[in-house]
């Protein structure tokens, strides 16, 4: 009985005891033995959890960012909710892990490391207005400085991903005063120069990372750091320099991608530096034969072509940036996007093969992805050159066709004639390329039956192709000839179809007892038969060989260069080619109803600089005296709007439309007229155009307010204002008839 009672009052002193040890152990205790309890429970349990947790899902996401070393590389990672959707589940166990060491360890110190992780994983999870608020919480109640400083680091990334730059610079300039631990310095120049990096402020952001690669130790990250340093250099033109980081990649354990791109891109460089540089060390020939550059040889190729292109050697260039494009897989989809592009560019500035370039445009822009820093511009670039290959078209057709107009009637046909046959050789020649190519691969399957063909998913499609595009181009010419895109095109000669038709299959219809197609029998059109008589009738007919059809095929071709100036002013950005094409206009139409704003343009366009800019203003105010250009001319060096204003066509339109609204008309009018000549060729030039013409018939009355709505009929054909203001134009001419 003793016994039992001494055990049963030792059980309860040692639960006593154990009350006691868990009161003093409280969260909300500030007691030595109650923090450390705490610290060593959140630290090495839920902590420790929710880090490894959080290094995961970073390891898993670097490893699935995919790198586009024909872009910009960013120097951090961004916060990418979509990119986050596979280590979805370690994020959520983090969020986890820290919400109980923020729950039951609240006097821990690790409760402030807790939340800046629990606001990462909510930020890579998307959640940002949760995890901004972790964030701020940590700032505004931390307990450590360090631990604060790191939460406005991730801040600060966080801004940066959102575009919020102005709060990222904020950010910036509060921890530049603060006292940074070797690790914070490190995490807050990366940060920095990110920021700078996403801004375009290229040469701030190279400035600091020069000052924390010293901070770094060698690893494929360090390699990383320097590929993107040399490619801002290469956007500041500091060839020089960019290669001194290229050359530094090699030096930091590079993966076989990243290195192999320094290289090319260093060799690029060396090029442009020094134009006789020898190449022939390079070993290109070696590169394309080893296996381990097998999903490489298309950048090879296209680095050969940048190369040859450089030396000026434009056909050589041309073939190897060829072979690039057709080398290139769907896994490398968007090496195939910047060849077509170099191939654009090309045939564009140096060729001057319009319609081939469009075509590469047209390429590039499928494949090209949008979120790529070109994709604005090419998209700009494709439809200002879709409508500048239509107009050049059209001029080129109607010189054509006036020269044939002045020829006499028996050189003419003979004329016609001579195009005919020279269409149906090129036929000829086409289509014996063409099944002697059907030919070869038919011979290749049969010898290869027993293999395996390839998958068709390595064949192209056809729309992301020019060569093939052109191909097709040859066979519709083959059937239907030069035909001009207009409606119901195929009805004039559908007997001539037919009958082209009919030969043709006869011609495939003929084999040489395997179903191969034979070479030989090719049908030739004959002259004097009906089908050559047709094709004569059909080129024929659209020669201007009467007083009234050449009058029209002139006001075409007027009416095409004048948009070819435009399009040069303001579409292509080529001012000099601008200036060419509206002189020939004026030299060509003396009388064209262009003048007025031909002699405006030309003020524009010159440089300030030039003395007929002067000359050009004075032929607009003495010929058009009481025109809308001879007042937007000479209310251009008046006052107006403050120049700030006019730096920002959206609040220079707000204060005129204020003052508009207030009724302030004059002053109004007068800024608006001030303005207009800096804003042309904007998208609001036709919104400011739009306000000016209530404003004119606020102060100049009746007469100049009907001028003002057939300039703006006659100026902006594609404005979406213009169906209202034809409608004011008819109810003004319906009320005047009336009185």
């Amino acid at each position: 009985m003793t016994h039992t009672l001494a055990r049963f009052i030792q059980t309860l002193a040692f639960c006593l005891l154990f009350v006691c040890i868990l009161i003093g152990c409280s969260q909300y205790s500030s007691r030595p033995a109650a923090v450390n309890f705490h610290n060593v429970a959140s630290h090495y349990n839920a902590y420790f959890i929710a880090e490894q947790d959080m290094l995961d899902a970073e390891f898993a996401m670097r490893a699935a960012f995919k790198e586009d070393y024909n872009q910009l590389l960013p120097i951090l990672m961004p916060l990418d909710s979509i990119l986050a959707l596979p280590v979805k589940p370690q994020l959520l166990d983090a969020i986890k892990k820290t919400s109980i060491v923020a729950e039951k360890h609240q006097n821990s110190k690790w409760v402030d490391n807790s939340y800046i992780i629990l606001g990462k994983s909510r930020l890579y999870l998307g959640q940002w207005a949760d995890g901004l608020e972790a964030l701020r919480y940590v700032y505004a109640n931390g307990k450590d400085e360090n631990d604060k400083n790191n939460a406005l680091i991730v801040l600060m990334r966080a801004y940066i991903s959102r575009k919020d730059y102005s709060n990222a610079l904020g950010v910036a300039e509060y921890l530049s005063q603060q006292p940074l631990s070797k690790a914070a310095t490190k995490d807050f120049y990366l940060t920095k120069a990110y920021l700078h990096q996403q801004n375009g402020e290229y040469l701030t952001s190279v400035a600091i990372l020069e000052e924390t690669f010293p901070l770094l130790s060698k690893s494929i990250e360090t390699a990383r750091l320097h590929f993107a340093a040399a490619q801002m250099y290469d956007r500041l033109g500091q060839f020089a320099l960019a290669n001194k980081h290229y050359k530094s990649v090699s030096k930091n354990r590079p993966d076989y991608d990243l290195g192999f791109y320094s290289s090319m891109n260093s060799l690029q460089n060396q090029v442009i530096i020094n134009p006789k540089t020898d190449v022939s060390s390079v070993g290109f020939d070696k590169m394309l034969r080893d296996r381990k550059n097998n999903d490489l040889r298309d950048r090879i190729y296209f680095t050969m072509g940048l190369l040859a292109e450089h030396r000026k050697q434009l056909p050589e260039a041309v073939k190897y940036l060829q072979k690039s494009a057709s080398l290139a897989s769907g896994k490398n989809n968007v090496q195939k996007a910047y060849t077509y592009l170099q191939l654009a560019r090309i045939h564009y500035d140096a060729l001057e093969r319009y319609e081939l370039a469009k075509a590469y445009y047209d390429s590039a822009l499928i494949i090209l992805p949008k979120d790529a820093q070109e994709y604005r511009v090419v998209s700009d670039r494709k439809l200002a050159l879709d409508n500048f290959v239509t107009q050049l078209t059209i001029v080129k057709m109607e010189d054509s066709l006036q020269i044939l107009s002045h020829m006499n009637p028996k050189a003419l046909d003979d004329k016609i004639d001579n195009i005919i046959e020279e269409q149906e050789k090129a036929r000829i020649e086409d289509e014996k390329r063409l099944k002697a190519a059907q030919l070869a691969a038919n011979n290749q399957i049969n010898l290869n039956s027993g293999t395996s063909i390839s998958s068709s998913t390595d064949r192209r499609w056809e729309l992301y192709d020019p060569a093939l595009i052109n191909q097709g181009k040859i066979e519709f010419r083959r059937l239907w000839g030069n035909r001009v895109l207009e409606d119901d095109w195929r009805r004039s000669t559908k007997q001539l179809t037919s009958v082209a038709a009919r030969g043709n299959n006869s011609a495939d219809s003929a084999s040489n007892g395997r179903g191969l197609p034979a070479v030989a029998a090719e049908p030739v059109m004959a002259k004097g038969t009906a089908i050559w008589q047709a094709r004569h009738d059909n080129l024929k007919k659209n020669i201007p060989l009467t007083d009234s059809s050449f009058a029209v095929s002139q006001k075409r071709k007027e009416d095409a260069l004048y948009n070819l100036g435009k399009i040069y002013r303001f579409d292509l950005k080529e001012p000099d080619r601008a200036v060419v094409t509206f002189n020939r206009v004026l030299t060509e139409y003396p009388k064209t109803q262009y003048r007025e704003e031909i002699y405006y343009l030309m003020y524009l366009t010159l440089p300030e600089n030039d003395q007929n800019r002067v000359a050009w203003k004075d032929k607009l105010t003495s010929e058009f005296p009481n025109s809308t250009y001879a007042r937007l001319v000479n209310k251009s060096v008046g006052t107006g709007a403050d120049d700030k204003n006019r730096n920002n066509p959206v609040k220079a339109y707000e204060s005129a439309y204020q003052l508009y609204a207030n009724g302030n008309y004059t002053k109004a009018l007068e800024d608006i007229e001030a303005d207009l000549p800096a804003y042309k060729g904007s998208m609001l030039e036709d919104k400011f155009a739009l306000l000016r013409v209530f404003l004119v018939g606020k102060v100049r009355g009746r007469e100049a307010y009907l001028q003002a709505i057939n300039e703006f009929v006659r100026l902006y054909p594609g404005s979406i204002y213009l169906p209202r203001l034809k409608e004011m134009q008819e109810s003004r001419e319906i009320s005047v008839g009336k009185r």
